[in-house]
């Protein structure tokens, strides 16, 4: 048996992450990775002490996105030290949406890895200067 990539490696502890979700919708995992070390993890969820979709139902906008939840990428860096965010790789179970995209950009995030695409057409525009790898 051959060992799983430093990529694999985080991904598949992204979707552990993301079994911790309270979204009925859709299980989000996101972990932030510096050096090989994890700097921060974060999954979709209500904001602390506030109800959750699962105990609730979701609420959804006019476009049926669920907006009860914080993203899981968004979590993962109110989470973190600011300064190990820079240059730092967030694995994300799904392609981040575009206002995570925004977030992982000003963060100072330098690569994107997920798995499962959630297509959007903004991406192009914010992740312009970041690696972004698709490793299903």
């Amino acid at each position: 048996m051959s060992r799983k990539s430093w990529d694999e490696y985080f991904l598949d502890i992204a979707d552990v992450v993301a079994t911790r979700s309270t979204c009925n919708r859709l299980h989000v995992g996101c972990v932030i990775v510096k050096e090989k070390h994890i700097v921060s993890t974060g999954y979709n969820g209500s904001i602390h002490g506030h109800e959750h979709c699962h105990e609730e139902g979701c609420l959804l906008s006019d476009e049926k996105r669920c907006i009860r939840c914080l993203h899981a990428e968004l979590n993962a860096v109110l989470h973190a030290d600011r300064e190990k965010l820079k240059e730092a790789t967030a694995y994300v179970t799904h392609e981040p949406c575009e206002n995570c995209a925004k977030t992982l950009a000003q963060a100072g995030i330098a690569r994107i890895v997920y798995r499962h695409a959630y297509p959007n057409k903004w991406n192009k525009h914010f992740l312009k200067d970041i690696e972004v790898v698709n490793l299903p």
